[in-house]
């Protein structure tokens, strides 16, 4: 199955390069491009796209915002953002807003499409030291425990350990290591947590886990 791409960035430069990287690869396509985050959401809408490539600040409508719109929607697109080092805080409102990873804009090529890959199987791009490194600046501006501790009581105890391990960046083989039990058992336990809570991917239940107080900054 062909992976359908959209690019959407405000430098015509940028998008042509990316549209090199993705259109060689024999099993993904870019189906459309926009300079700005209202073309964004029109052409998405139009190419109905597997996985979605959106810089952070773009006229008009910027990457999170659009990204927002896209995900309120029920737009089945994966969103992966597109930063540099210097905005992290920007990134981290991209992944409240349901963004599911994000890239830093000198990825190699490689990881580039190993990362559309990722996603489009439905999984998180999470790289565990910039997210860490994000949610620990970030975290103390969340909600706090009193916006998603009740529906932990919806998790078993084992459930509980594992989103914390999540949270703090761990691989699901670290966890299992940790756990003493094996991957799969770990997958299924994640699995779980996220059909309990109402959960896209592993992002988002970064993101919970810090808004219920499981996880604090460098805890």
């Amino acid at each position: 199955m062909t992976i359908r791409v959209l690019l959407a960035d405000d430098q015509e430069l940028v998008r042509g390069g990316l549209a090199m990287i993705v259109d060689a690869r024999d099993d993904m396509a870019v189906v459309g491009e926009a300079g700005d985050g209202l073309s964004a959401i029109a052409v998405a809408e139009r190419t109905r796209p597997d996985v979605v490539l959106m810089d952070v600040r773009m006229p008009r409508l910027d990457g999170i915002e659009a990204t927002r719109r896209l995900v309120r929607s029920g737009h089945p697109a994966r969103i992966v953002m597109l930063t540099t080092f210097d905005l992290d805080e920007p990134v981290y409102a991209a992944l409240r807003a349901g963004a599911s990873g994000f890239l830093l804009k000198d990825t190699r090529p490689a990881d580039l499409v190993e990362a559309i890959r990722v996603v489009a199987r439905g999984e998180a791009l999470l790289a565990p030291t910039v997210t860490r490194r994000l949610l620990d600046r970030f975290a103390e501006r969340l909600p706090g425990p009193q916006t998603s501790a009740p529906r932990l009581a919806d998790l078993t105890p084992r459930e509980v350990e594992v989103l914390t391990l999540v949270a703090r960046a761990l691989s699901n083989a670290e966890i299992a290591e940790r756990l003493y039990v094996s991957q799969a058992t770990v997958k299924t336990h994640l699995s779980a947590i996220l059909a309990k809570l109402g959960l896209r991917d592993r992002i988002q239940a970064v993101v919970f886990a810090y808004d219920a107080g499981l996880v604090k900054p460098s805890s």
